[in-house]
């Protein structure tokens, strides 16, 4: 899957089992010394409990549970 393929997928939390927004353009953090993605840096809008960091909510990618063809789930702990 490439990273453009990501945009427009509806974001859904199992854990809560609602909706929480469309991925719009997104970023990888890349660990430069093992090349593994580190998490999905998703610009700001209407979040939920995700950490803030400037202008943009950084999603770990072990929480990134399914990656499907219309939506992303994620189990994000309490």
């Amino acid at each position: 899957m490439r990273l453009s393929e990501l945009s427009g997928k509806e974001i859904v939390d199992a854990r809560r089992a609602e909706r929480l927004g469309v991925l719009g353009q997104t970023d990888l953090e890349i660990n430069e010394q093992t090349g593994k993605i580190q998490a999905l840096l998703i610009p700001t809008g209407k979040w939920f409990r995700l950490r803030k960091e400037g202008n943009e909510i950084r999603v770990p990618w072990k929480y990134i549970k399914k990656i499907g063809t219309d939506m992303i789930i994620i189990d994000f702990p309490e």
